[in-house]
């Protein structure tokens, strides 16, 4: 987990792949913790294709069967589902924006938003802006994107800097 919070939590990105990789592993998480998640991720890269949305659409019943079979990854049909549909969703956004991203970045104005937490009782599960990035997934197909989801993925992603004010990350984060 320091890993991860160390050198990738927070840190905008701005390529497709990266961006499909947290929506599945987010979905994925719902009722479980990060850690269980971080610790089945490369089993996530093998099983869905290292999150490359052109092939995850194209996943069969049978291939989806064979996924929930897979102790690698979260064995649930719904989730891995959602994966496959997302994939499609996602690749609609993809022709009409140009990219996932563009689309994603919109919802902060292309800014990462700046928060100023002191505790980690401050950091919110939503916000109005992950209500309208959910809210817009939703309307376009895609599910397992609830607000907590949706403000999950945006901290991952770095369109939010959800770091503590006095963690050494904050300003790094802020730089980039």
């Amino acid at each position: 987990m320091m890993r991860y919070h160390d050198s990738e939590w927070g840190v905008p990105v701005h390529d497709d792949h990266k961006h499909f990789e947290f929506l599945v592993l987010e979905g994925a998480q719902a009722g479980l913790s990060w850690s269980t998640i971080l610790n089945k991720r490369e089993g996530y890269r093998r099983a869905f294709s290292d999150f490359d949305p052109v092939k995850v659409a194209r996943y069969t019943e049978n291939r989806i069967q064979r996924l929930c079979r897979d102790a690698t990854i979260i064995r649930n049909t719904l989730k891995i589902k959602s994966a496959v549909r997302n994939a499609k969703a996602l690749l609609a956004i993809q022709k009409e924006f140009g990219s996932f991203d563009s689309y994603c970045w919109r919802f902060v104005q292309g800014t990462p938003k700046l928060n100023r937490w002191k505790t980690v009782r401050q950091i919110p599960a939503t916000s109005p802006e992950s209500d309208a990035f959910s809210k817009d997934l939703k309307a376009r197909g895609f599910n397992f994107v609830g607000s907590t989801i949706i403000y999950a993925h945006m901290q991952a992603v770095g369109m939010v800097n959800d770091h503590m004010v006095d963690c050494f990350r904050y300003r790094e984060i802020q730089r980039l």
